[in-house]
């Protein structure tokens, strides 16, 4: 008998999860809100009864319980049946493809009048409950890794400067052998956080099939119990290493049990020893911890008699994948909003697009190298990530035909709106807008300078436009700091004398 009955609304959909959407049974089980076993167990039975996904439409729902439970078992032991080592059944799990079904079966080839599966299941999750405080369930070998970091902090001393900073520790465990990767960081914040990660898989030398992190905000923009949403570079890591990231349940500590106890074995055997010490980098700091790391994966666990070292090697390494050629590089996700100049604007420097983008919404993917642009989730540029502010990187394919927008605004419509404030502003924009190795990249000085000359008299401007281009200052804020100062000039410039206007020596 399953440890719980479902109702035929939660079977159909246990059943459809795992055909369908091709979700494992624990994912399944966190889904559907039951029980791993539970799901196993109707699992187990559907496959018995030849059903998959869809269930046949005129299948009813008293036909799906007939068909999942042809008959009822007993719950009650039967004595004079051989009792399997379940010590040892608990150990086997732990290693890759073993299956509780496939030591089942082994089971009953050694004695063909053992326990039938289901009182073989639940024989077994009684012992597994009864030698721990909650469910122990057994980790395959390879296939999860923990990550989060330690509540306490590391001290880091500036050698110039006396001030301390509080360093964040990273620490990543393997489930099925406790084997445990430390690093100091310089704060929890993404670029660390992600980096983190790809030094732990470099550590390990290979990949698990899933990642299972606390909700920080740093990884997980908004926590949710089925469908939590991953910061977008996160995303791009797990995807980039073909891994699943399964948060922890919001405040289920057990949900990743291993690496806490990770944690815990880290802050007593490396951080309490070096609590004394001064570190004045963090690069000293983890040239400090490596010596202790590596004694805590070699110190041999009393309760398994082996150390962690030697439990990864004979179950970790073996079943992890390998790893691709080159890390993950760290990459800024950023949005942004295309210019009329069908440009988009990046730490102060223009990056080209084609044109048709004017006015919508895109995304910036940067890198180290490159700054790559994506529109509806294509890719539509990608330029070498420049740092030259206020520069322009234009390609040509990007740029329309005669240099015209389908908005209308184009050179000649610019100098028209120059001519109706004067002469010398119209000469200022032609100017300026030569002035570019391509036109569109004025477009925008252009606008800021039309908008100016509507918080400022004509007269200002027009005599502004006339100073900067017989000194040839091309630019929006050369415009706009001539004005300022012209306006402060008038603003300070005296009364003419008046026989209204009392002098100084009226009051003397």
């Amino acid at each position: 008998m399953p440890q719980e009955r479902l109702s035929v609304r939660k079977i159909r959909e246990v059943i459809r999860l795992h055909y369908e959407a091709g979700l494992s049974n624990r994912a399944a089980a966190r889904a559907c809100q039951v029980s791993n076993s539970t799901v196993g167990e109707y699992l187990e039975r559907a496959k018995k009864a030849g059903l998959g996904w869809p269930l046949p439409e005129e299948l009813s729902d008293e036909g799906l319980y007939r068909q999942l439970y042809p008959e009822e078992s007993g719950d009650k032991p039967v004595t004079d049946r051989p009792v399997p080592d379940w010590e040892d059944v608990h150990r086997e799990l732990s290693k890759r493809g073993v299956t509780l079904t496939l030591l089942w079966q082994e089971y009953r080839e050694k004695h063909p009048n053992g326990y039938g599966f289901t009182q073989f299941r639940v024989y077994y999750q009684r012992w597994n409950k009864a030698h721990t405080n909650t469910m122990r369930l057994p980790h395959k070998a390879g296939e999860e890794m923990q990550v989060d970091y330690a509540g306490m902090t590391l001290a880091i001393t500036n050698p110039e400067t006396g001030e301390i900073s509080r360093a964040a520790v990273f620490v990543a465990t393997l489930p099925a052998s406790s084997y445990t990767y430390v690093e100091i960081q310089p704060s929890q914040e993404l670029q660390h956080w992600l980096g983190g990660h790809v030094r732990a898989f470099s550590f390990f030398g290979g990949l698990p099939k899933t990642i299972c992190p606390d909700n920080l905000k740093t990884g997980v923009k908004s926590p949710n119990r089925y469908e939590p949403e991953l910061n977008p570079s996160y995303q791009e890591l797990a995807e980039y290493y073909h891994v699943a990231v399964l948060p922890a349940r919001v405040r289920k500590p057990r949900d990743k049990a291993h690496v806490e106890n990770g944690v815990q074995n880290v802050e007593r055997w490396v951080l309490a020893p070096l609590r004394n010490r001064t570190f004045f980098s963090v690069g000293e700091a983890n040239r400090a911890i490596a010596p202790l790391v590596q004694a805590l994966n070699q110190k041999e666990m009393q309760h398994l008699g082996k150390s962690r070292k030697e439990l990864f090697a004979e179950l970790d390494q073996p079943a992890l994948r390998p790893l691709p050629e080159r890390p993950y590089e760290y990459a800024i996700w950023k949005t942004a909003k295309v210019n009329i100049d069908y440009h988009i604007a990046f730490e102060g420097h223009f990056y080209s697009v084609p044109y048709t983008l004017v006015r919508q919404e895109v995304r910036i993917r940067a890198t180290e190298f490159l700054v790559a642009i994506f529109h509806d989730g294509q890719q539509v540029a990608i330029h070498p990530h420049s740092h030259a502010q206020g520069r322009f990187t234009t390609r040509f394919e990007h740029m329309p035909s005669n240099h015209k927008f389908m908005t209308g605004m184009n050179e000649d419509w610019f100098l028209q709106e120059a001519g109706k404030i004067g002469p010398q502003t119209c000469a200022y924009l032609s100017a300026l807008l030569k002035s570019r190795q391509f036109p569109q990249h004025a477009y925008r000085s252009c606008l800021g300078i039309l908008d100016l000359a509507r918080r400022y008299a004509r007269p200002q401007m027009e005599t502004a436009c006339q100073i900067l281009l017989a000194d040839h200052l091309l630019s929006y804020r050369d415009v706009k700091n001539e004005l300022e100062r012209l306006a402060a000039t008038t603003s300070e410039t005296a009364l003419p004398a008046h026989e209204n206007v009392r002098g100084r020596s009226y009051y003397q």
